[in-house]
């Protein structure tokens, strides 16, 4: 199998996020096992495993080095992306997923239809405060809602004070980890809403998962969209959310908010290497 290690959300090597693209040489997947493996070897927060169907039709299963999961925002980026740069893939595809069947349109920018948002639940006082407490606020009382919202991934989206905090958030891992298992969510995804060019400043934490920190997350940016858009701060139309600043790497992720599509997630991609799988 060839694998390729693709940087998504960036026009540029060595910035957004980093992804694990594996091409299959034939229509059948690897096991389980295998999968886990390789995405365990090449340590990048999800490794995208590809399958041709034909007739722009694709299968992509997502495994982080910890676990499987549904769906992975920038590694369908990276992966549209390069197939694109490969000739393999151009204009409207489908993708088939464990989250469902997803649009993706892939050109040199890439924009994915996102599963059907909704909010989970709301957090009651004890866990909003113990949110915080994991992240490092212990004490804040935010004037935002925090609420669990979903778009292919459950996130618990978490309102901070400022840029400057945001970015130097120091959180407990372990907390972190215990409780968005707890909660059923994937990652806790704080947020600034902005005052440049971009709707909000981000950071996402996912330990549980093996990922204590992402560049750039595309599913849980359109979590977000959806939370910002019902709770009346955002309209219909094209956003952008800035992320990875406190990383170095910083990141820029497209969404697309329509009242009757629904949310569609994109950015570009770049190639940083390609090798071969022997497995």
């Amino acid at each position: 199998m060839k694998y390729y290690i693709v940087d998504a959300f960036t026009d540029k090597p060595f910035g957004g996020n980093t992804a694990g693209v594996v091409l299959l040489e034939n229509d059948t997947f690897p096991t389980d096992n295998q999968m886990q493996a390789i995405a365990a070897e090449l340590r990048y927060s999800e490794t995208a495993f590809v399958r041709l169907d034909g007739d722009s039709r694709y299968t992509v299963r997502y495994f982080t080095p910890k676990g499987e999961v549904e769906l992975c925002g920038h590694a369908t980026i990276a992966t549209f992306s390069l197939l694109h740069q490969l000739g393999m893939a151009s204009g409207p595809c489908r993708c088939k997923t464990l989250a469902g069947d997803l649009e993706v349109e892939a050109a040199t920018r890439v924009m994915m239809q996102m599963a059907t948002p909704r909010i989970v639940g709301t957090l009651g006082e004890e866990d909003t405060a113990e949110v915080y407490r994991a992240v490092g606020l212990p004490g804040y009382r935010p004037t935002l809602p925090v609420q669990i919202a979903y778009s292919g991934l459950a996130d618990v989206m978490l309102s901070i004070p400022s840029v400057e905090v945001l970015n130097t958030l120091q959180p407990d891992m372990e907390a972190v980890s215990a409780l968005t298992r707890r909660l059923d969510a994937v990652s806790i995804h704080p947020f600034v809403l902005a005052d440049d060019d971009h709707t909000a400043h981000v950071r996402d934490f996912a330990p549980a998962y093996g990922v204590p920190e992402e560049s750039a997350t595309g599913t849980a940016n359109a979590a977000l969209t959806h939370y910002l858009a019902t709770n009346g701060f955002i309209q219909p139309g094209d956003h952008s959310f800035l992320q990875g600043e406190a990383m170095g790497r910083p990141s820029v992720v497209a969404t697309q908010l329509a009242p009757d599509s629904g949310i569609r997630v994109g950015g570009t991609a770049a190639i940083v290497a390609e090798g071969k799988l022997f497995v």
